[in-house]
């Protein structure tokens, strides 16, 4: 869990905090209890707000004006994240939404700012898509060959993020006894603690089978470290528990990924890509995969629909007006 309750605002620990700090305390409090989100969500609002209260030096809330925001905007814009590489456009609008929030729930409690509607939103470029071609998705689900344990839960866990959609952050929270292969599917909490109901297919349901039948552990999460045979692994030994995390997940996936001969930079979230746009290629409304994704806006999940619309063009070019000649 993400202590960011114990984090200062300002750097210096030893000042006393300011009447800004005190407001943002509140603010970070208000989104955990009222809105409701993880702590990974309050961690980055954190850090975003922290960083223009550093850059801006405001110590009160009268001190933010239209000239300081429009002039950390321009900061963004230019910083450079490595030699020669600029933020990306969605990460400056993330910084702006951030701040944007914080004066909302400031104006909610009647303490005087900038309105937060002063603050615009700059325009970020249509978000690129990538995702696997089937031949590419059957290449990738094979490629954890053998039988011993670690192949069989890494089987078992690339068959699951293309079966179910999932989020990696929502399949390493998984526990043993969450999944019922009998049902063929199960409940699993996303973002916002929203719950939503995923399935099983065939394959995966055998994968989760055959990898949790030679399981020897008693640990409770669905999908363990397995050290190699007579390697004492001191970190782990020193956690509660052996689940594994995001990073782990995402090493095995470009691991598999380059095994399986694919070229393209391949992420966990690249399978849930796939997943969405294999059920939109093959008919699926996008109402129900909104629903299977569990996206709360239909707008998030309409950016398939370029994808999908781009390869039925190239469908209608290459056989469309192709009769054969008598």
């Amino acid at each position: 869990m993400l202590q960011y309750m114990s984090y200062n605002i300002m750097p210096d620990q030893k000042a006393k905090p300011t009447e800004i700090e005190r407001l943002a305390q509140g603010f970070f409090d208000h989104l955990e209890i009222e809105m409701n989100r993880s702590h990974r969500t309050v961690d980055s609002y954190h850090r975003t707000l922290r960083a223009f209260f550093a850059w801006s030096g405001v110590r009160s809330p009268r001190d933010i004006t239209a000239e300081k925001i429009r002039g950390y905007r321009l900061y963004l814009n230019r910083r450079e994240s490595r030699p020669g590489v600029h933020l990306k456009k969605s990460t400056q609008a993330y910084h702006s939404i951030v701040i944007r929030t914080f004066l909302k729930y400031l104006a909610k409690h009647d303490i005087e700012t900038l309105p937060a509607e002063k603050i615009e939103i700059g325009r970020v470029p249509e978000r690129q898509i990538d995702f696997l071609e089937y031949d590419e998705v059957e290449r990738l689900l094979a490629a954890p060959k053998g039988e011993d344990i670690r192949s069989r839960r890494d089987r078992a866990i690339l068959e699951l993020l293309f079966s179910a959609g999932l989020r990696v952050s929502e399949l390493t929270g998984l526990d043993r006894d969450q999944v019922n292969l009998a049902k063929e599917e199960f409940s699993v909490r996303g973002k916002g603690s929203k719950l939503r109901i995923v399935f099983l297919s065939p394959r995966a349901i055998r994968a989760l089978g055959d990898y949790l039948e030679h399981r020897t552990d008693i640990d409770p999460a669905l999908f363990v470290s397995h050290p190699k045979k007579g390697l004492v692994n001191k970190k782990n030994a020193k956690r509660e528990s052996l689940r594994l995390t995001p990073r782990t997940i995402a090493r095995a996936v470009k691991h598999y990924a380059k095994k399986a001969g694919i070229v393209k930079d391949v992420h966990p979230h690249t399978l849930r890509h796939s997943f969405a746009t294999d059920l939109l290629m093959n008919g699926a409304d996008i109402r129900s995969v909104q629903a299977m994704l569990g996206h709360a806006s239909i707008t998030t999940t309409q950016i398939y629909t370029h994808v999908t619309n781009e390869r039925l063009k190239e469908i209608h070019q290459s056989f469309h007006g192709k009769r054969k000649k008598k």
